[in-house]
């Protein structure tokens, strides 16, 4: 039971403690809202007293031989049933019964509608479904995943049918690089099962083929029952590619729809389903475009700084500094070096020249300046000091200042 539900006594009513109305009716509606056979309810009758209220929702009886039912058809389950009964039509409806607090009475909730013709039909479809989905058909680990950008796209459909031409419209205007391969096929009628069988193995030896739409507009559940058909499942099961089955309406569900690989409400969601979108591929580009810009303008940053980095370590690290300190100290020292040698010759040059004084004024030829003479003997070259050295006709060399003559003694 709810727990937000006010409870019942678990000691009983007295009648000092009584229960409300509201009480007992809230405790029953919970008991039917429990009960799990009474949420999944199939009933068939003969309508009567059936009228629809001004918000549009529909109320009516379900009746048989003995028994009757009130009825109620929301506003938002009308609108999807091909039609409404009249009073005297024999229905089969499904739903779920509960209680209407206000009147304390039960009701049928409908949430589909259907001619009881179709009744048969019907309990022949589920008895198909759990065949099949005991035999694992319809298991969701058999799916296949559809390819991102297909190639070409098979479509098994009528070429006359207004499903195709939805189809095409959406594949081109959502994805017009696609091929479309279209396998013509009759979708009602006792010779359709097999010519959509026949269309499914045709497609399966064209390799270009990357998925397949099998689709038709909606109908009624006979109008439909060509994709009911077992032969028709298990062709979709048995193909290479994946297969989306887009038949009928939103509210119509085919043993084709299990089967396949990808349900689609309707023949234009599975050609949506079965191509990406060529304006949201364009914004997703401009996005990576966008971001790629800035992933690359992030990394030219750092690599940049990085760089200046490398290049301020270089600088730290390079001899270049070290080159330019001793190139100055090796001008500085070869000015030093200049002067210093300046000075040191200066010096000697001084020291020279007063050598130079010092031994004009020892020179011999100095004295020889102020008139005085060498004189030497011619053969011997002996100087003559002493009068005593020679004898009348020697012979002697004469040198004076500017130059050296020859003489005689007499």
């Amino acid at each position: 039971m709810n727990p937000n539900t006010e409870q019942l006594s678990l000691f009983g009513p007295s009648p000092q403690n009584p229960y409300t109305i509201s009480q007992i009716t809230r405790y029953i509606k919970e008991l039917f809202d429990t009960d799990f056979q009474l949420q999944d309810v199939w009933l068939e009758g003969e309508v009567s007293n059936f009228s629809r209220s001004a918000a549009g929702h529909a109320y009516f009886t379900l009746k048989d031989a003995t028994a009757s039912i009130q009825c109620v058809l929301w506003r938002s389950v009308a609108a999807r049933q091909p039609s409404l009964p009249h009073n005297g039509d024999t229905v089969l409806a499904h739903g779920r019964i509960s209680v209407y607090e206000v009147q304390g009475r039960y009701q049928f909730y409908v949430d589909a509608l259907q001619p009881a013709g179709v009744g048969l039909l019907y309990l022949e479809f589920e008895a198909l479904k759990a065949r099949l989905a005991a035999e694992g058909l319809f298991a969701p680990e058999r799916k296949r995943p559809l390819p991102s950008f297909p190639r070409c796209v098979g479509v098994v459909t009528s070429p006359t049918g207004a499903a195709l031409r939805d189809i095409l419209h959406v594949l081109s205007r959502r994805f017009p690089l696609t091929r479309v391969l279209l396998a013509p096929t009759l979708v009602q009628g006792n010779e359709a099962p097999p010519q959509i069988v026949a269309a499914l193995r045709a497609l399966q030896f064209q390799p270009e083929v990357d998925v397949i739409i099998v689709a038709r507009g909606g109908g009624s559940l006979e109008e439909l029952w060509a994709f009911n058909d077992e032969r028709v499942a298990r062709a979709i099961v048995a193909s290479r590619v994946p297969i989306i089955s887009g038949v009928g309406h939103e509210t119509d569900f085919t043993i084709a729809d299990f089967a396949a690989d990808v349900r689609a409400p309707t023949p234009s969601v599975a050609a949506e389903i079965a191509v990406p979108d060529q304006a949201e591929l364009r914004n997703t580009l401009r996005a990576w475009e966008r971001r790629l810009a800035q992933l690359m303008q992030s990394k030219i940053a750092r690599e940049r700084h990085a760089l200046k980095a490398q290049i301020q370590a270089l600088r730290r690290a390079s001899p270049q500094s070290r080159i330019d300190v001793l190139r100055q100290r090796v001008d500085e020292l070869t000015r030093a070096s200049a002067t210093h040698v300046g000075h040191r010759l200066a010096l000697h040059r001084e020291r020279l020249r007063a050598c130079i004084l010092q031994l004009q004024g020892m020179s011999p030829y100095a004295t020889l300046a102020r008139g005085y003479a060498i004189v030497r003997r011619r053969e011997s070259g002996q100087v003559v000091r002493s009068v005593t050295q020679v004898q009348t006709g020697a012979r002697l060399d004469v040198r004076v200042s500017d130059g050296e003559f020859p003489a005689a003694v007499e």
